[in-house]
This record gives C-alpha cells, structure tokens and sequence, in this order.
C-alpha cells in the first residue's frame, strides 16, 4: 500500500481524485463555506452524524465534492487513539469495496499522533491474509494519501508511521503462516534474504553449531521434532563501532504442542502464534531499514518446534545451559523460557546498552492484563520508563509487572540449580523471574505478549504486536544518543565467525 502525506484544507479535499474521501470530524467542528464543510455541518445539525469515535455516515454523489464517496468519521478529541478508532471503523467499512485510492482528511489542529495513527490504523484494517488461499481475494486498496493542515511539519511523524506500518505488516504475515510454512528454517530463510536485501549482516545456525556453543537448554527442546532448530543473529549497524548495541531477543517457538506435558486439543492450532515473539523482531528490523536511524540494534532469534516424540525432554530431565545453569524440567509447556535463558545469556557478548525479550510466554499473563497490553518486567527504571512512554505513543501500550525476589521461591528445586516452573499463582512474574536469572549483566526488559501477539475468534489472526512499540522506544533511543560499549571499546562480535557471511545451518 502507498502512502503519501499532503497538505490539504477541506476546499483541497474537496477537490480531490479519489474513488473514496474520509472526513474525521472531531467534537469541536469548525464550519466553513466549503463543500466538505457544510456536509459536515449539516449532518451535525440533522444529528445523523455524531462526532464520537467509530461513529460513520456515508454520502454518494455529494454536491461539490470529486471523489463519488464519502465518509464522514467522528474522532472525538482528534487525539490518536479516538483518529485510530475512527479510520478503523471507515477501512473496515471498504475491505470489500473496489475502492482503489483513498484520502484521509485529518482536523486541523491534530497532531503527529493521529498522522501516525491514521497511517497504521488503515494498514491494520485493510490488510487480508492471502498466501495459503488457492482464490485470494484481492485487496483493492492501493492508494492512501493523509491529508494535513501542514504537511511539512508531519513529515517526521509520518515517515516513522509509514515504517511501523511496513513492519507491523511483515509480523503479521509471518505469524499468520501455517507450521508446515512457518519453520525455523522458513525464519531463518526470511532473515537471510532481509538482510540480503537491506544491507544487513545475519547469522544463521543449525544444531550442530548450536551444540558447539553449549544451548543445552535450548536445543533439548528441539529435541522432538524432525525440524531442525535455528539460531539467527541480525545485525543493524546505523551507528558507530564503539556505540554498545540495543539487543532485541525474540521467542521463534514455530509450534507449540506443549511436548510430554501435551496442551488439550481445542483451539491448539493458535500454537502456530507462539512465534509471535521472533515476528515482532524481524518486523522491528523490516522498520528499521526503511528509517534507518543512527543507533546499532541486534537481533536474536532461538527457533524450534516442542513436539512430543521418542526422543523428546521429559518432566524430570536436569538441562546445562550456556551459563553453565542447570535446570530442572518440571513441565514441558514451559519451554519458552528454556530457549530464551539461552539467548539472553549469548547476549551478554555484545555488549549491549540494554536487551529486551519478546515472548508468547504465559497464559497468566493474558488472566492478568486480558488482550490489552502487553506485561512488560525490567530491572532498570528508566528503561521501564521508556517502554512504557513508547507503548503509549505507539497505541500498543504495555504495563510494568513486578520483580519481586519473593515470586522466585517456588523456583527451587533439589535436583538443579532451578525448577522451570513454580505454582500457579503469580505464573507471568514467576516466568520472568525465572528469565531474571541469566540477565545479570545488562539492563534488562522482558515484554510477554501472550495476550496481544495475536486474535482468536471470527478475528483470529496475528496483530503484528509489538513491533510499533519496539520501533517507537528504538527512534527514541536514536534521539537520546547511544553510550559506547563498556570500556570504550566495540561491541564484541556474534560469534568467531565473521557475522555477515551466513554459516551453513546443519
């Protein structure tokens, strides 16, 4: 989908070719002499129209206004989640229209977070799912120009808008792909031709290599299935050398049967969604090459399957990960957390400013915060403090959950250094302090998006969740300026092999 941002006042939009023209009308309407402003006037007047958020009314044909379509879309306080709700509603209303461009005429006086809302909103609105049907419908839309009161002043706004948008999208696909397409060697596969096709380094291991590293933990997950596991490393250098990277760690589980500890059978196929964690990573990357800030951002992707199988791990088995940690496997449903522990922990050779996981990891935390926000663990304040403010101007808001030491007691265990589950009470902050473990030595945030990362239902679907998020908190890291690696020195390199030459995975 092209998106142009314009300068357009209601006579301009009046003017204007296109096959459909969306009016958002905020609660404090200002009438003009102008086509579209007296049919919006007057449709306040006559109360058909309301200026609440979601609330529509269509006109054909209307006297002195090109396109043969219009909509006129409250949004409240013009603010971006009330303009969020209202292009929704109307790009909802024109999935199955032939409309091919669409105008967008914002409220004068809106600012950049309804430019940036407009943007995703009629992305996420308009996207269809086509690549496993034999007759896809076609998604006629191809054109959306914003129209602003000063298109200059929102040209930052709407850039950052238009990559979250590409982004989002390249998340969503992936995490609506089947198992049987959706592989660890499909992600990798997805990695490789990003990073051949933007300039990115990438870093591609299979098993063997996996095992020379020491991912116990990791690979024993793997263990199940006839897919073969994957590591992938990214790497996106927008910035200097010695500037000490932000690492991104997400979880690449591509199905989830929940192994030994099986799942019950009813609605399992959303276990494809458990890779939501790794879309959000190589979405935020597929933004980040279409904005290119000036930071260095590193990419970490563990990827199997947890199938129940002869040779799979077992509740009872004693995992080494690459901390030298043991583990004891109390439940093989919680297996997210056994290949991320191995990551955070190769992590610590980069050097890194701060390194987030994102994770599909705990039923718990969709009881906790429903499909909302995402719950969101950090050891550090001010991180803390930045995801949050990120998630908001995102409108893909998270909230702090705690760290308490106290969460970690049912964490012990006789037989190894930790038991990977506890009891049912406080499961998401358990989950994380089970994480907290192998992130001692960095700033550290954990975002569990189990309850976000995708819909079920007649909406079921991946959201793309949170990659606006993670693109918003990265542009502000850009503006607040990167430290260098500890020691003044660069950031250590992925592995001993130079990493953009892609290794032969096993």
């Amino acid at each position: 989908m092209d998106f142009e941002l314009k300068t357009l006042a209601p006579a301009g939009a009046a003017t204007e070719k296109a096959d459909v023209l969306l009016v958002l009308v905020t609660e404090g309407f200002q009438a003009g002499k102008d086509p579209v402003s007296r049919l919006v006037s007057a449709a306040l007047q006559a109360r058909d129209l309301e200026p609440k958020p979601g609330k529509l009314l269509h006109a054909y044909r209307a006297e002195g206004i090109a396109a043969p379509r219009v909509i006129l879309a409250g949004c409240g306080d013009g603010s971006g989640k009330r303009v969020q709700s209202a292009v929704q509603a109307a790009a909802g209303a024109l999935r199955s229209s032939a409309a091919k461009k669409l105008v967008i005429l914002l409220p004068a006086g809106t600012g950049d977070d309804a430019v940036r809302a407009a943007v995703c909103g009629t992305a996420e609105s308009s996207y269809v799912y086509v690549a496993t049907k034999s007759k896809p419908e076609g998604r006629e839309l191809k054109k959306v120009v914003i129209g602003v009161a000063d298109a200059a002043a929102g040209k930052q706004a709407f850039h950052r808008a238009r990559a979250a948008a590409v982004g989002i999208e390249f998340a969503r696909e992936l995490g609506n792909l089947p198992p049987n397409y959706a592989t660890p060697t499909r992600l990798g596969e997805e990695a490789t031709r990003m990073a051949k096709s933007h300039g990115l380094q990438v870093e591609v291991l299979g098993p063997k290599e996996i095992a020379r590293i020491g991912m116990g933990s990791f690979l024993s997950v793997a263990k199940g299935s006839a897919e073969p596991a994957r590591f992938i490393t990214l790497r996106y250098e927008g910035a200097g050398k010695g500037e000490a990277p932000i690492v991104l760690v997400g979880k690449g589980i591509t199905f989830d049967t929940g192994g030994i500890s099986i799942k019950p059978s009813a609605e399992m196929d959303e276990m494809k969604f458990d890779m939501g964690g790794a879309a959000s990573v190589l979405g935020t990357f597929r933004a980040l090459v279409e904005l290119k800030p000036k930071l260095n951002v590193i990419g970490l992707i563990p990827s199997c399957e947890n199938m129940p199988d002869g040779s799979s791990y077992k509740p009872g088995d004693i995992l080494t990960s690459l901390s030298g940690q043991t583990i004891e496997v109390l439940n093989t449903d919680a297996e997210g957390r056994l290949i991320l522990c191995d990551a955070l922990t190769y992590a610590e050779r980069f050097k890194p400013r701060a390194v987030i996981d994102i994770a599909t990891l705990t039923g718990a935390c969709v009881v906790a915060l429903g499909n909302v926000r995402s719950g969101m663990f950090a050891t550090d304040d001010a991180l803390a403090q930045q995801l949050v403010q990120a998630g908001d101007a995102a409108l893909d808001p998270c909230w702090r959950l705690p760290l308490d030491d106290e969460y970690a007691e049912g964490l012990k265990t006789n037989f190894a250094d930790v038991a990977n589950v506890a009891g049912r009470a406080g499961g998401a902050v358990v989950a994380a302090k089970f994480l907290h473990r192998f992130t001692q030595n960095y700033p550290w945030a954990h975002l569990d998006i189990a309850g976000t990362a995708w819909k079920g239902g007649p909406a079921k679907g991946s959201t793309g969740r949170p990659v606006g998020l993670l693109l918003e908190y990265l542009v502000a890291q850009e503006a607040a300026g990167a430290p260098r690696a500890a020691g003044g020195k660069p950031a250590a390199k992925a592995a001993t092999k130079p990493a953009g030459r892609r290794r032969a995975a096993a």
